[in-house]
């Protein structure tokens, strides 16, 4: 019988790959083997030439300095589909391999790393592994010394074998979908440097005691990992450790005092737990330490003197606790401290006089930028230095005792953009300095017993976006000349003793919505150019107003806004009727207006037409749409042409711009409007990579045959070389945050851009784009730079405690939370009550609570404990109302 020949393999390699040469090595051949395997939407391994001898100039590839043997690859962030390419462990010498932030999927078998016994760093970070982890890694690869697993949905218990790894300096496993508690067998690793578990749902667990003995260990991170108990005294012992994040968890107890042992720590995170007690002594051992949080736990007592004698303590947070006593002096010696937040504490400080006064040190304490100090209960004046700290940019001291007033001094904090003093009981006038702070964004100084006339300098603050100075004793006149207030969106100055007139130029500021100037001694008329404004709040109830109301104002919607006004005339409700008679001399006049009006209009409408034309004549050829490449696909059938569409491309019809392109609003010779998306990454004269696959046109195809009544129709595409247009129907009422937080009505929802992303090939370098809007974005995007289901439960649950709380997601008002910690932590220490929209009707508070609690549910922090779709649409349909009556609702705006 003969033998197999020892050619075969070699033949069987040339029978799958036919192009190779004879001329690429063994290497080259297993490498490309291992790109077959996957998908390269981008073709990032364009460059791997089967022609080439040796692969050692490809793409993500390095051999060695004196061979040409492939020692490194790293294939990061190339986008690569498919599931782990086992052809790479047939290179003998292969010790860095790096598959970070692509789309791998399926399991991870011991079988499929055998041969990659030189393995010293692994990196699969940032995919979507599934199944265990494999448990024979340790005797697989034992030289390993780098494994880097996160991000991914590895699943089960971590294998005891894991603390077998005999030269192991980095594991990180953060961000799976492990259970099981957190084991102490992983003190075995001696060598260990960083140890990342974070964000895993494990079982409720300790952390292991055993963690103490690893000695050289720099990062210990546990943060979200379901531990329970307290913090071990033992970890005093890590004194080489430079980083503890222990935040998100369930600790109880005191902070040990062996902390301060943890000589080398630069940033220590303990937030968001249950812990309790006084804080440590011993700060001042810690002379690393830049950062330390301990906020939303249960801590009591003084805040020790020597926390403000860490020489580099630039950030310390302590907010949402339990504290009590004033600010200790020593915060003077606090260098480099930047950024203090102390907020919603009982801070006050002991008899006699300077009860809970701050201290004039702070003043001194020049490096800070951020100081959050409200909600406790400081009192006694501020000190002169402390308004005017140079660096600061957020000065919050709301809801304090304060008094005294705002020092002169205050024109030296050049860089300050948030100045919030509101609910203390500040007097004195405003002094005139504060029109020298040019980056003064907002200023809330409402509830104080601040009097005098507003400043004039207030006038300079071009940056100015919120003033809000209700309910004080101001006087004298609203300033003129504010016309540099562009950026200028509310305005409060209600229930102080402001007279004289309302300045026209209020009229004039672009993005004024919030106006309330009730319960002044404002007198004349109401000057027509309020009409210009787009307003969601108006208010100028209980006034001495008179004459009569600007035509666009008289109408039932503001009609709250005017009570109070004896003097005021117009056709509504409890006004006096408008004057009809008009004199025989304004008649004459009225008809030399309009005249002149008809003339210049019939000018204008001429010129108009005629640069129309030429412009029309323009972009025909600016935009080739007398090219045959153009492509006309529709859905429908259509009453317009892709010219019609084309000459409307203009910067002045953009609507909108998206994360897939830019949105114009088209209104065609039919006079229907359609709403057309200009595709980006099209353009070939901008050098921007080609982002559309061959099947693009199948793709949009496919979506234009959808017929649902919630979906946005696709009316056609128009195609050629360089752009790609989206015709849709044109949805008037704006999006959905417009209605949750703008007027009432009754509207039906419809999902634009439905499939679109899919008909994207989006490049590698999508990565770096934040994928969601602010406040929407599920906490574990910080980590994973993955959207998953989960992370679409999340936003969906953030809209849900929009409706029930009547907030934005990132309301100032919430302070560092976001709206989902808010309404959780709110609920906790105040009840359902306080988190519910006072506009919603509490005769249906049960099932307000059903909501709420599924919107809870939605935004959980662990993506593990989020209901798929399904079970949420159940819970949401289980909301079933009893039979109640309705009281009538009751409009307690002054304005939609």
């Amino acid at each position: 019988m003969l033998s197999p020949s020892p050619l075969l393999p070699f033949l069987l390699s040339l029978f799958f790959l036919p192009h190779l040469s004879l001329s690429l090595n063994r290497e080259g051949l297993s490498l490309l083997q291992a790109k077959h395997s996957l998908a390269d939407p981008g073709n990032a391994l364009s460059d791997w030439n089967p022609l080439d001898s040796t692969p050692c100039n490809w793409t993500g590839v390095t051999c060695g300095s004196t061979s040409l043997t492939v020692t490194s690859l790293d294939l990061s962030n190339f986008a690569l589909a498919g599931p782990f390419p086992s052809a790479l462990c047939r290179l003998p010498r292969l010790s860095f391999l790096s598959l970070a932030f692509n789309l791998l999927n399926d399991t991870v078998p011991s079988s499929s790393l055998l041969g990659c016994s030189s393995l010293a760093h692994l990196d699969l970070s940032q995919n979507s592994f599934v199944g265990p982890l494999p448990s024979s890694l340790p005797s697989i690869l034992p030289d390993l010394v780098h494994l880097d697993l996160s991000a991914n949905n590895f699943s089960g218990d971590i294998p005891p074998s894991f603390g077998q790894f005999p030269r192991l300096r980095i594991l990180s496993l953060v961000a799976n979908e492990l259970t099981g508690p957190v084991p102490s067998f992983l003190s075995n690793l001696t060598s260990l440097r960083e140890l990342n578990l974070s964000y895993n749902p494990f079982s409720p667990s300790p952390i292991p005691v055993s963690f103490a003995n690893l000695t050289q260990l720099r990062i210990l991170w546990l943060a979200g990992s379901n531990l329970v108990g307290p913090v071990p005294p033992d970890l005093g012992r890590l004194s080489s450790l430079v980083n503890l994040d222990l935040a998100y968890n369930s600790l109880s107890g005191p902070i040990p005092e062996s902390i301060a042992g943890l000589s080398s720590a630069v940033q220590i995170e303990l937030y968001a737990n249950s812990l309790s007690g006084s804080l440590p002594r011993g700060f001042s051992n810690l002379t690393a330490l830049r950062f330390f949080d301990a906020s939303t736990n249960k801590l009591s007592g003084h805040l020790p003197g020597d926390i403000f004698l860490v020489p580099n303590l630039a950030n310390l947070q302590l907010y949402e606790n339990n504290l009590v006593g004033r600010i200790p002096q020593t915060i003077s010696r606090c260098k480099n401290l930047a950024d203090l937040r102390l907020f919603s504490n009982q801070l006050d400080g002991p008899l006699p006089s300077d009860f809970g006064s701050l201290p004039q040190s702070l003043g001194r304490c020049t490096s800070l930028t951020r100081v959050r100090l409200p909600n406790n209960r400081l009192s006694g004046e501020v000190s002169p230095a402390f308004w005017g700290l140079p660096h600061v940019w957020l000065l919050e001291l709301t809801g304090n005792f304060f008094s005294g007033g705002i020092s002169s001094v205050i024109s030296g904090a050049a860089n300050l953009s948030v100045l919030l003093i509101s609910d203390n009981q500040f007097s004195g006038q405003i002094p005139e300095e504060i029109g020298a702070l040019s980056n003064l964004y907002e200023f809330s100084a409402a509830n104080n017993m601040l009097s005098g006339p507003l400043p004039m300098g207030l006038r300079y603050l071009t940056k100015l976006g919120e003033l809000d100075l209700h309910n004080n004793s101001l006087s004298g006149e609203l300033p003129h000349g504010i016309q540099s207030w562009k950026k200028l969106s509310q305005l409060n100055l209600a229930y102080n003793d402001i007279s004289g007139g309302i300045p026209p130029e209020l009229g004039d500021l672009p993005v004024l919505n919030y106006l309330d100037l009730s319960g002044n001694k404002l007198s004349g008329e109401i000057p027509m150019e309020l009409q210009n404004l787009m307003l969601i709040e108006f208010n100028l109830s209980n006034n001495q107003l008179s004459g009569c109301l600007p035509p666009l104002l008289a109408t039932q919607t503001y009609q709250n806004s005017f009570l109070g006004n004896p003097g005021l005339c117009g056709d509504l409700t409890g006004f006096c009727p408008s004057p009809r008679g008009v004199n025989p001399e304004r008649r004459v006049f009225v008809w030399l207006l309009r005249s002149v009006f008809v003339l210049a209009s019939l000018v204008l409408v001429t010129g108009a037409a005629w640069f129309y034309w030429r412009y029309r004549n323009l972009k025909k050829a600016a935009l080739g749409m007398d090219n045959p490449q153009w492509k006309l696909t529709s859905f429908y059938k259509l009453g317009f042409s892709e010219e019609e569409i084309l000459v409307s491309l203009d910067e002045d019809n953009v609507i909108g711009s998206g994360a897939s392109g830019q949105v114009y609003k088209v209104v065609l010779g039919n006079g229907e409007t359609v709403a057309v998306k200009k595709l980006w990454g099209t353009s070939k004269k901008n050098d921007v990579v080609q982002r559309f696959g061959d099947g693009f046109e199948a793709e949009v195809e496919i979506l234009g045959k959808i017929r649902h009544k919630n979906i946005v129709k696709l009316w056609c595409c128009c195609t050629n070389n360089d752009s790609k247009l989206l015709v849709y129907e044109y949805m008037p009422n704006g999006s959905l945050g417009d209605q949750l937080h703008g007027a009432k009505g009754e509207f039906g929802a419809k999902v634009s851009d439905f499939g679109v992303a899919k008909a994207i090939v989006n490049g590698p370098k999508s990565m770096s784009v934040i994928a969601g809007s602010c406040g929407y974005i599920a906490p574990e995007y910080a980590y994973t730079l993955r959207v998953t289901e989960k992370s679409d439960i999340y936003s969906f649950g953030v809209v849900i405690l929009e409706l029930v709380t009547g907030r934005f997601p990132m309301d100032p008002e919430l302070g560092e939370r976001d709206l989902a910690q808010w309404a959780c932590s709110t609920m906790e220490q105040k009840g359902v009550e306080s988190v519910i929209d006072p506009r919603l009707s509490l005769c249906f508070k049960e099932e307000i609570r059903k909501v709420l609690d599924v919107g809870l549910l939605c935004t959980n922090f662990l993506p593990l404990n989020r209901p798929p779709m399904r079970t949420v649409v159940k819970l949401l349909l289980d909301v079933a109302p009893v039979n109640k009556l309705k009281p009538p609702s009751k409009d307690l705006n002054h304005s939609p």
